[in-house]
């Protein structure tokens, strides 16, 4: 049975090119870059490389904007916590309603701390942020925003270089959450209003435990991890070169293949989606639209479960979500998904699709041979869909 990965917002494959990359630095250029023997200098030329490899994705002005860290996790906790240090005048965060929990979990500690108060900003049913809100929530007492770029649900694309530049206009600092849009549509951060965004490598066929956070030359800027002088004293810890490497070709691939790599992607997650919603009836898209990355597709099954149809998926052979992973084994219905105010009937059987350059027209058809079985054997066991066939037979 051929196996079906479609949950690469969760998590890519490492391409092989980049474990190759990687290998000789855990073996051979394996010296502490802070070092001043051969074995530290050997490896200052591929963190340099690997710099300006995310910088060119990014279309970042300086390569020393870019400060390698863990991971989207850590990247966004700095962010949040240099730029309130930045403007200690300033107590008030703008954030959407729909941020991942790496952001949102660090605006609630900061509400239950007394330290920030934090206007959460809702979306429309299609997805879309509140402009009119977002915009009356900006005042000379906010000292960030932090709007993701895409949503990591749904792919809903904000905004952000013209969100930047409206907060910009009330000395706000901005930032963004891109770990799901870098790699997967063109970031043009030289001239913009943004001042920090964060992304990480697991998202675009590198290895885990590596990102990195932009942030735009003559930003204030207080680190979260004290100690020695790495990355210019923006993040002390000794540099994961491995990773660091790995992180640098992996934006080095995406950059050359990203146009291609974008109409390819969506013209299959538009098959999967048209095949789904003609297949399967009482489908929806849920935050559809032009506006949205080219590799997700959520869409919900009314009256099925959520939870059973991902059981049956995988055992037949398909992987998928019912959204981010960081909530994974929770059984509250996802806050993205319940601020789209979709119905209670349709939330429960939300499912993510979410392609890579390594999915196939293959995968798409097993996925359209085999889920609206699932579903039909799923829904037989609501009360409610009895209900909804009765009635229609009526």
């Amino acid at each position: 049975m051929a196996v079906v990965y479609l949950d690469n917002n969760a998590t890519t494959r490492v391409d092989r090119q980049v474990v190759q990359a990687m290998l000789p630095f855990f073996t051979e250029s394996f010296g502490n870059a802070s070092s001043t023997h051969d074995y530290g200098a050997a490896v200052a030329p591929a963190l340099k490389e690997a710099r300006k490899q995310v910088q060119a994705l990014l279309g970042a002005e300086f390569d020393h904007e870019v400060v390698f860290t863990s991971g989207g996790t850590e990247s966004d906790t700095t962010a949040i916590f240099s730029a309130l240090e930045a403007s200690p005048e300033r107590n008030e965060i703008v954030a959407s309603a729909v941020e991942h929990p790496a952001v949102l979990n660090v605006c609630q500690t900061l509400e239950r701390t007394g330290r920030a108060k934090v206007h959460y900003i809702g979306v429309d049913a299609q997805g879309d942020l509140d402009i009119d809100a977002y915009r009356a929530a900006l005042s000379d007492k906010t000292a960030l925003v932090s709007i993701m770029w895409a949503n990591n649900e749904t792919g809903k694309i904000f905004p952000v270089p013209e969100l930047a530049a409206e907060a910009k206009a009330v000395g706000a600092m901005f930032h963004t959450d891109a770990v799901q849009a870098f790699g997967k549509i063109d970031m043009a951060l030289k001239g913009a209003a943004i001042d920090l965004l964060s992304l990480s490598g697991h998202k675009i066929h590198g290895p885990k435990g590596i990102g990195a956070l932009y942030v735009k030359k003559g930003v204030k800027f207080s680190p979260l991890f004290r100690g020695g002088k790495q990355e210019r004293g923006r993040r002390a810890g000794t540099e994961n070169v491995p990773g660091i490497v790995g992180l640098g070709l992996a934006a080095d691939i995406a950059r050359q293949n990203l146009a291609a790599d974008h109409a390819r992607i969506k013209g299959l997650r538009d098959r999967l989606e048209s095949g789904l919603l003609a297949a399967i009836p009482l489908a929806r898209i849920n935050g559809g639209g032009d506006s949205r990355l080219p590799n997700t597709c959520n869409i919900s099954f009314d009256y099925a479960d959520g939870e059973a149809v991902l059981h049956k998926l995988d055992r037949a052979g398909v992987a998928a979500s019912s959204g981010s992973a960081c909530a994974s084994g929770s059984m509250e219905p996802s806050h993205v998904l319940r601020a789209l105010n979709i119905p209670p009937y349709a939330l429960q059987g939300a499912i993510r699709f979410s392609l890579s350059r390594e999915s196939t027209e293959d995968d798409i058809s097993q996925v359209l041979a085999t889920l609206p079985e699932i579903v039909a054997a799923t829904r037989e066991k609501s009360p409610l869909w009895a209900e909804v066939r009765s009635s229609q037979v009526a």
